[in-house]
């Protein structure tokens, strides 16, 4: 699975659950919310002022490592 911007903090968690100190560290702590399941990765780091495209790195990066 290859995680993009548009997919949603519940689809990623839903994948692969260990990504969720991933979001932690990105200051998004609030991962069983409603908006975890609706808004996109790329919504949920704006209103978090976190980086996108390095959030998708790092999940990317890591779902390979456990490859």
């Amino acid at each position: 699975m290859e995680v993009t911007k548009d997919m949603s903090i519940g689809e990623v968690l839903r994948a692969d659950q260990t990504t969720a100190d991933i979001f932690m560290e990105f200051g998004m702590h609030c991962l069983g919310c409603p908006h975890a399941t609706m808004e996109s990765l790329e919504d949920a780091c704006r209103a978090h002022g976190a980086d996108a495209d390095e959030l998708t790195r790092r999940l990317n990066a890591h779902l390979i490592l456990k490859a």
